[in-house]
């Protein structure tokens, strides 16, 4: 930073006064532009955390505008019991990482065939691999809900007089669509891969073919080794939407618990089981929110870097 300073300021005395002037006020406008975007995404979140360990007296204070005067843990502990948390938390964490993991593994193969192996109608394809990203899911809601409420692989089950198997309330739904590349996103996911599967040079996957390897073990063996970028962004893509979706879960659960549903119905589970208070509950709300944000954060922490190369390297900001 400091380098930075003194080589405009040593551009800066070349310059004449009114050019200085215009120099210094772009400066000055671009770091004013910078700092009021950030408070704008920034400002709930600080909100939150304000709200988060302040006492009940402290909301009808009115000199407390940002620090609690007296740092209490009592909404954390009711927006959890009201929450179920850790058994929601749970069961986010298992479907997330699953969904993620087939999802990567599912997209990863249908973007390779999409890039590299040319067959009979394979743009058409892809053209409606691409048109699932701007179809609603809401417009296929009775049909998917239907598919999976009486199951019949091939109508095989029809043959005998079944209707089918239920499989509302399970996980199947969600392990049989991202198996099959066809969960949430995943059209965009496709996309993602594909895009970094043709930057690959050629010449590495006929390097393989000359040393014996088939199409499967060069897309194992080469592809995907040079493809990590892509594969991080799609892991961290797929799992925040996973986490934060909560259509495909109200869908397909009825009686499991996910944090995505649990806080949409935590302000009815506050009024009916805790208090009336409209600012209370408002407290006790936003903590419950920040609880469900706090995974994403923690690991947005952590892998932030990896995410940022990661997106450049794909090419989507492009």
């Amino acid at each position: 930073m400091q380098t930075r300073l003194l080589t405009i300021r040593k551009s800066i005395k070349h310059l004449n006064p009114l050019e200085t002037v215009k120099r210094w006020g772009w400066i000055a406008f671009r770091a004013l532009l910078v700092t009021g975007l950030c408070f704008i995404i920034l400002y709930p979140l600080i909100q939150k955390l304000s709200v988060v360990f302040r006492n009940r007296s402290d909301m009808y204070d009115p000199t407390v505008l940002w620090i609690p005067k007296s740092f209490t843990l009592d909404n954390v502990i009711k927006a959890m019991d009201a929450m179920n948390y850790w058994i929601a938390f749970k069961n986010t964490l298992f479907i997330s990482a699953g969904t993620t993991l087939l999802q990567v593994l599912s997209c990863a193969l249908a973007a390779y065939a999409f890039a590299r192996l040319r067959f009979w109608g394979s743009e058409v394809l892809f053209f409606l691999v691409i048109f699932t990203i701007v179809v609603p899911p809401q417009t296929l809601m009775i049909p998917t809900y239907l598919t999976y409420r009486y199951f019949d692989f091939f109508g095989i089950l029809g043959w005998f007089g079944q209707d089918g198997i239920n499989l509302i309330d399970t996980v199947w739904p969600f392990i049989m669509s991202s198996s099959l590349a066809a969960g949430l996103k995943n059209g965009l996911y496709i996309f993602i891969f594909r895009q970094f599967f043709r930057a690959i040079p050629k010449e590495l996957e006929e390097a393989a073919y000359v040393d014996g390897c088939g199409i499967g073990a060069t897309f194992f063996r080469i592809i995907l080794p040079n493809a990590i970028p892509a594969f991080i962004t799609v892991i961290l893509f797929s799992f925040v939407w996973q986490w934060n979706d909560s259509y495909f879960v109200s869908l397909f659960f009825n009686k499991e618990q996910v944090l995505s549903t649990q806080v949409s119905a935590l302000t009815a589970q506050i009024y009916q089981t805790i208090t009336n208070d409209p600012l209370y509950v408002s407290m006790i709300l936003n903590t419950g929110t920040l609880l469900v944000m706090a995974p994403l954060i923690i690991m947005y922490m952590f892998v932030q870097r990896y995410f940022v190369e990661s997106v450049e390297r794909t090419g989507i900001v492009g």
